[in-house]
């Protein structure tokens, strides 16, 4: 993949109900690779071998991937280096459902 390739925003399909609520299986995000990170926002990020999309908690020096299900835990990364990027969009079927997170 080129370098140009790497930053363009891309889609994924959630999986699961770690995100339930607000993102419920099968939902629709789109991913922004260079999207500022801040606090609260949400994200996709590698912990160990899988790929992970939680809310970014910044603690100090520790970054916590928190799941808005709490039926799951809230993980340790080592820093912004394990963040793959930020959710900036969900989408809907209709323009009402989209709700954008920027």
């Amino acid at each position: 993949m080129g370098a140009c390739a790497g930053s363009e925003p891309f889609a994924l399909r959630v999986l699961g109900d770690s995100m339930a609520p607000e993102f419920e299986q099968g939902a629709i995000i789109i991913v922004e690779p260079a999207g500022v990170l801040e606090g609260g926002c949400f994200v996709v990020a590698q912990h160990e071998d899988e790929y992970l999309f939680r809310q970014l908690i910044i603690d100090g020096n520790r970054w916590l991937l928190k799941p808005l299900n709490g039926a799951y835990p809230t993980l340790e990364i080592p820093g912004p280096q394990a963040i793959k990027g930020r959710v900036i969009q969900k989408a809907g079927k209709h323009r009402k459902d989209r709700v954008y997170y920027v």
